[in-house]
């Protein structure tokens, strides 16, 4: 960011976005690691997904963007990599919006990026999601399974605000 004349900060729209994307596949990946360590620790494997079905959040999205958008129905093994895909471009997509966010208005930043991965738990896992039939409705989870995802989006927004700020400075 640099200052005006008149005392504003101007910040630099593409800096901020490519930083915030960054940060967000960072983030994934880490919030993705830390599922996976929670899960191998737990007595019952339980899983925070929330597909609301059979197949996770990510692959029903994934598979409505490839029939909708390619005409293209998944064949079985190209789940997982099209699930993950999905999880990865949403992260993507949330440290754009988190990192051009931040470039504009650094209070965003307040909290380490916390406070930011709460509002993505909130925004599209409880309302985004259901909304769009990717999962069941949030009161049909259960607590520990809303306190996992929510633990686990803090993780990614903490990584995400820690990798977008080396990333600026570098910048």
């Amino acid at each position: 960011m640099r200052e005006r004349g008149n005392g504003n900060v101007e910040g630099d729209l593409l800096k901020g976005l490519a930083a915030g994307v960054i940060g967000g596949l960072v983030g994934t990946w880490t919030m993705s690691q830390f599922q996976n360590l929670l899960t191998k620790l737990s007595e019952d494997g339980g899983s925070s997904d929330s597909g609301g079905g059979d197949e996770p959040a990510t692959v029903k999205a994934a598979e409505a963007v490839s029939e909708n958008v390619f005409g293209h129905e998944l064949a079985k093994s190209e789940k997982p990599a099209a699930g993950e895909a999905a999880h990865y471009a949403m992260g993507a997509a949330s440290g754009a919006i988190y990192g051009v966010m931040s470039e504009f208005a650094p209070t965003f930043t307040v909290g380490a990026g916390i406070p930011f991965g709460g509002a993505v738990w909130l925004i599209a896992d409880n309302i985004t999601v259901p909304v769009l039939g990717l999962s069941k409705a949030p009161t049909e989870y259960p607590l520990s399974t809303h306190a996992y995802a929510l633990t686990s989006h803090m993780v990614f927004g903490l990584t995400t605000e820690i990798v977008r700020g080396a990333v600026r400075r570098a910048l």
